[in-house]
């Protein structure tokens, strides 16, 4: 995605991460079915200031390698500072990455101000390739029709866009027809994210780990021949589908490399990752609700390389069960948010995964 993830290399986990998420703030105008952050229509009371905010992203470039920063919410536009907090963040050195809710707000114009103010790419979501099944995902008749317009306005104003697409039991038959509908739009990167049951996506049905395999196996063809790269959120054993099969997971179509915009094999939650909240809480992810701390009293750079859970889930070792066993373990590891929201334990077998680890040799990643 950027100059920045060319750098990064599997010896900078324990110091700073690859991907920060600030939760900008917890104000939406959609009431998606299976929302991390239950959004809701006003700004939260105790949101961060627009001093903390300032703050926190001048923290937050003060890392070593300064991490890409994604402003997420809720709806970031909602947000009436988030202009000035882009420029803030471009202005520190920060590559700027923004997930805009597809509302009357996500205008060719706003679009315009986010880029001029130093937005460098954009995140999309288009949970359905059919206005009926991407409409009932977010709660909003014509949501379908202005993801496509978001698109549109994004590719005039050649702007970088990833596709975030959540699987659950409601699409896993689209994703053929959600492949082919994205090769018209000019996009970078498909991120498929799968469901891990937090907010109100508790509510939302997950699909089964050997419909996990079926997808995975539709991702790989995809990934092959479509002209965007492909990556899975919370899914990590789709390393372990592609290595098995003497892929490259990193490889973009026709075997091309798109490792200079892809995060070394191995980043997980809290393991290059790192979320803050509309109210400075941090935590490993966005989707793993264990809190580490509270900016502005504590320091994301000192919670990100001590704090014991960063370091736990850094620690390969440390995972249990069929996770700890397993010899593509540091490659992949299993989703810890889908662990801990399952079990309630970050370190145990990721439930959603139906590989049996096999012993022998352990699978090490490499560095892009």
């Amino acid at each position: 995605m950027n100059e920045f993830n060319s750098k990064y290399s599997l010896q900078d986990f324990a110091v700073n991460p690859l991907m920060f998420y600030y939760e900008v703030t917890l104000a939406c105008d959609l009431v998606c079915k299976h929302c991390r952050a239950s959004a809701q229509p006003d700004p939260h009371p105790a949101e961060l200031s627009t001093a903390y905010a300032t703050a926190l992203i001048d923290q937050i470039a003060a890392f070593p390698r300064r991490p890409n920063l994604v402003l997420t919410g809720g709806d970031p536009l909602k947000r009436a500072d988030l202009f000035e907090l882009i420029r803030r963040a471009a202005d520190a050195g920060l590559h700027v990455a923004l997930t805009p809710s597809a509302t009357p707000l996500a205008t060719y114009e706003a679009f315009r101000r986010a880029k001029d103010a130093g937005v460098r790419m954009l995140g999309i979501s288009l949970d359905g390739a059919t206005p009926e099944t991407h409409d009932a995902f977010r709660g909003w008749e014509g949501s379908f029709r202005r993801t496509l317009e978001m698109l549109e306005n994004a590719r005039r104003l050649h702007l970088p866009v990833q596709v975030n697409t959540t699987v659950t039991a409601r699409n896993v038959r689209q994703i053929d027809a959600l492949a082919e509908l994205l090769c018209e739009r000019g996009i970078a990167m498909w991120s498929v994210f799968f469901l891990v049951p937090v907010g109100r996506g508790v509510e939302e049905q997950r699909i089964t780990p050997e419909q996990y395999e079926e997808v995975f196996e539709r991702l790989w063809r995809h990934a092959r021949r479509k002209p965007f790269g492909v990556k899975t959120t919370e899914a990590p054993h789709y390393r372990r589908y592609v290595l098995q099969r003497g892929g490259d997971p990193l490889a973009g179509p026709d075997g091309s490399e798109i490792a200079a915009a892809r995060a070394p094999l191995g980043v997980g939650d809290g393991k290059g990752v790192m979320f803050v909240s509309h109210t400075g809480e941090i935590f490993p992810a966005g989707f793993l609700p264990v809190i580490c701390g509270r900016f502005p009293n504590d320091s994301v750079i000192e919670t990100y390389r001590n704090h014991p859970t960063f370091v736990a889930l850094r620690d390969p070792d440390k995972l249990k069960g069929r996770c700890g066993r397993c010899e593509y373990r540091r490659v992949c590891g299993g989703s810890r948010a889908r662990a801990y929201a399952l079990t309630g334990d970050y370190m145990q077998t990721d439930p959603d995964c139906s590989y049996e680890p096999k012993g022998g040799m352990e699978i090490q990643p490499g560095v892009p």
